[in-house]
């Protein structure tokens, strides 16, 4: 299955720059500054990886707890240390033989409070489209009587001023000084000159922002956010000048050896991906550079995109539902059905139901957007006036819906590639049969548009609006199926809710042995370094938690019997209001943050059920809570993991799946540190680590405890439980890796499957010029292994010589070796050849 197709040189590194072999990701923060990690860097080289992956470092809004919300590119942020405490840290990493990548941000910036600290936005809402900084931002000058529309008040504007919430007051502007500012609590804005003296209404309405009712945003919004955030602004970096200034600090840290290289956010938002990151390939010499980039399906990265690949949600995916069992989908699907109503198939219609409330609701402004551009242009060309509004929105919305990914890349001006013809097209089949037949003709003209071709009078292909509405259209299609799916019909729906991940494809339920190891392959041949992940600050549940929830798979009968248990043991104090979905959720949260110390915090527990009965927006939302419900919701919850009944119940489930816990839990680390790509350990999770959605998966890490445990791992004492287990086997892989890094990312890896007599196991082997250097072997499915009765005759094939297993230290001879005693200490292994 070795596959030897050339790897493209744009999935490369220009010659001479760096590649990092293993990354260690932290979320920096007050607690956890650049001096903090200095201090610790010793145990990250003990680890084994070779480069510390950073969160965002650049100046961000006023108490940021992840840096995204970034207000100042020419600035470190001296929340973490500034640049003094940055170059500190490097040279502690350097000095212990570490080096550094960087999270960037190139999409959007922070709307702060106050708006001061966002000095370019600051410019434009003081000075409006005369702003030197208005071109930074995607503003829709047209609209909103050309004011940029602030929807920050808790009331309608009237009620807001007649109780005299919006003062007239004074600011000193950090590099502005003394100015007029107009003050709503703890929001200040600029104030036009020579508006000062007016009666207060008419210095409103005279301003270059409207200041407005926060819920007027999804339906008037005239600026490009970041999917519904109100409070991220998107800014043009496909502008060169607003490239050059939002990356000159990190392109002269990367050219000074600070970084070795960069990941990018979201860069579905950017009006031009493929643009973008050509620019960046140049202006960084070739570095390392990694993309944010949910690939739908069978989807695969851009061919002309200037990067090394993903950050790794495809492998994710793929490796942890290598580990579910595909015969658990029939007797969980029918389970669903009987708790929540859904079908097992219901999931594609449970998609387009989440995708239209997204349209019409928080996306509104966006999509209306849409169709007022392409009304305009209907509207200016004879041949195309009678494509009334009403038809383009319909084209436009069943267009959005049908949409299978984040966007098709069309590029204005640009002949659009085969594929991004077919996606469109495909989605656009799917559109005519949700619509009128007389909606026909209207879908062409819509599907020409969008490929920017001659369409209307003759020649014409090309204006600002047309080229606009091409680029307009693929941004919010990103954003509804971002909304629309992983943040809403991912929180609805619970055939097995661990499939609902970021980037996930829950439709699969399992990926075999076979599809993984092909897939692999064709990641050695044409994205070799590429990341790989399981867990990152983004995740709905980190790798552990899901190894848990997979584990239901492999036990859905018994699972079946301890779920009417629980139901029977709260029925007294489960509460009507309480859907099937949430509580079917609430029982495989249950199950997958369950572990021999018991449930997770009560705390921890209720702020993530919070969180997910308000994204899937079924019952209660963000921004019209049902307090009736998620009290109902919160109160099983609280009630439930303190019953007695429950607790007997959860402990003797957690014994009973111990083993297949361990198999998983084990396995699908040492396949993600071993497959093909540069492999990613989340901060913590070189242990098990139980946790759910931000914020709680980005809680501090107790390093002291780790280094500890892994000091006494290195004098030599044996795993004594789980947590040491899997420190061993993240520590022992992230050093071969670091010092056989040749066999991972060096321009010689590759990487073979190997033969083996059980569905149970996974082996391959990773290879320097076509010889094997290191193999793998990993057990799938442990429970149908005990069930029945062991490895028996079962055997796999490791390439001829002398092999030593890293994780126990035991030899092995080469040849098709027994499957029993390799792994009777661990449920997998690490061998490395020796040297002849």
């Amino acid at each position: 299955m070795s596959d030897e197709r050339s790897t493209p040189a744009r999935r490369l590194v220009a010659p001479g720059r760096p590649v990092p072999v293993s990354t260690y990701r932290l979320q920096l923060g007050a607690d956890l500054t650049f001096d903090d990690v200095a201090a610790r860097v010793g145990y990250y080289a003990t680890l084994g990886v070779t480069h510390l992956y950073l969160s965002p470092i650049l100046t961000a809004a006023p108490g940021s707890t992840h840096g995204y919300d970034v207000v100042d590119h020419d600035e470190v942020s001296p929340v973490l240390g500034g640049a003094d405490g940055l170059r500190r840290l490097s040279e502690a990493a350097h000095g212990a033989g570490l080096s550094m990548i960087l999270d960037i941000v190139p999409n959007h910036m922070a709307v702060p409070t106050p708006a001061w600290h966002n000095r370019q936005l600051w410019s434009v809402l003081r000075h409006g489209s005369e702003s030197p900084f208005s071109h930074w931002f995607d503003v829709d000058w047209s609209a909103g009587d050309g004011a940029v529309l602030m929807p920050v008040l808790g009331d309608r504007i009237g009620a807001v001023l007649a109780r005299g919430e919006l003062v007239l007051g004074t600011e000193d502007v950090p590099g502005e000084g003394e100015q007029p500012v107009l003050r709503y609590h703890d929001h200040v804005f600029p104030v036009r000159a020579g508006t000062e003296a007016l009666p207060l209404a008419q210095l409103l309405e005279s301003q270059h922002y409207r200041l407005a009712y926060w819920k007027v945003a999804d339906e008037e919004l005239n600026y490009r956010r970041f999917f519904d955030v109100g409070t991220l602004v998107a800014i043009r970096v496909e502008d060169p000048d607003v490239f050059d200034a939002t990356h000159r600090l990190v392109l002269d840290l990367l050219e000074d050896g600070t970084l070795d290289g960069l990941r990018i956010d979201h860069p579905d938002g950017l009006a031009d991906p493929t643009g973008y990151l050509a620019r960046l390939r140049e202006a960084s010499g070739g570095a390392w550079v990694s993309v944010e980039k949910i690939l739908a399906g069978e989807e695969e990265l851009p061919a002309d995109w200037e990067t090394v690949g993903t950050t790794g949600y495809d492998a994710l995916w793929r490796i942890q539902q290598t580990f579910v069992d595909p015969g658990g989908a029939a007797p969980l699907g029918s389970q669903l059905h009987r708790i929540t109503g859904d079908t097992s198939d219901a999931l594609p219609a449970l998609v387009e139901e989440a995708k239209r409330e997204i349209i019409d609701g928080s996306l509104f402004a966006e999509v209306h957007r849409l169709t007022s551009l392409a009304a305009a242009i209907c509207a200016d060309d004879l041949r195309l006036r009678d494509h009334t509004w009403r038809a383009l929105e319909d084209c436009l919305v069943e267009l959005l819906v049908a949409f299978d990914r984040y966007r098709a890349y069309v590029v204005p001006g640009e002949t659009p590639h085969r594929e991004s013809v077919e996606v469109m097209e495909t989605a656009a089949a799917i559109a005519r049969r949700r619509l009128s037949a007389d909606r026909e003709a209207t879908m062409d003209v819509v599907v020409d548009l969008l490929l920017g071709r001659e369409v209307g009078s003759a020649g014409r292909t090309r204006d600002a609006r047309r080229d606009e509405l091409i680029v307009r259209f693929q941004q919010t299609c990103g954003a509804v199926t971002a909304k629309g799916v992983e943040d809403t019909a991912f929180y609805r729906w619970t055939h097995l809710v661990a499939l609902c991940e970021v980037g996930g494809e829950p439709e699969r339920f399992a990926f075999t042995p076979t599809e993984l190891l092909s897939w692999a392959s064709t990641a050695q041949a044409l994205h070799p370094l590429a990341m790989t992940t399981l867990s990152t600050h983004d995740t709905k549940r980190s790798e552990d938690t899901r190894s848990r929830m997979g584990v239901l798979s492999e036990l859905p009968a018994e699972w079946w019997v301890l779920v009417e248990h629980l139901r029977t043991a709260t029925a007294s104090y489960r509460s009507a209001l309480v859907d099937g979905r949430t509580e079917y959720l609430l029982w495989q949260t249950l199950a997958g943050t369950w572990t021999p110390e018991g449930p997770l915090a009560t705390d921890r527990l209720t702020d993530y059920l919070t969180k997910a009965i308000r994204e899937a927006k079924s019952r209660t939302t963000w921004t019209a809570p049902d307090e009736a419900y998620e009290g109902a919701v919160l109160s099983l919850a609280e009630r439930a993991v303190v019953d007695p009944a429950v607790v007997e119940l959860m402990d003797a489930w957690v014994a009973r799946t111990a083993t297949a816990v361990r198999a998983a839990t084990l396995g699908v680390k040492l396949v993600q540190l071993t497959l093909p790509g540069v492999a990613d350990v989340y901060q913590g999770t070189e242990v098990p680590t139980i946790a759910l959605v931000d914020p709680d998966n980005r809680r501090a890490v107790d390093v002291d405890a780790l280094a500890a445990r892994l000091e006494r791992l290195d004098e030599g004492a044996g795993p004594k439980d789980l947590a040491d287990e899997k420190l061993l086997v993240t520590c022992r892989a992230l050093r071969l890796r670091r010092d056989l890094s040749e066999a991972f990312t060096g321009p010689g890896a590759g990487f073979v499957p190997l033969a083996h007599s059980s569905g149970n196991t996974l082996t391959y082997a990773r290879t320097v010029d076509g010889q094997p250097r290191v193999a793998v072997v990993a057990t799938r499915l442990a429970h149908a292994v005990d069930r029945l009765g062991g490895w028996g005759e079962h055997t796999v094939a490791l390439p001829e010589g002398d092999w030593v297993d890293v994780l126990t230290g035991r030899p092995v001879t080469g040849g098709v070796v027994p499957v029993a005693p390799l792994l009777d200490r661990l449920p997998v292994a690490l061998l490395v050849r020796e040297a002849s």
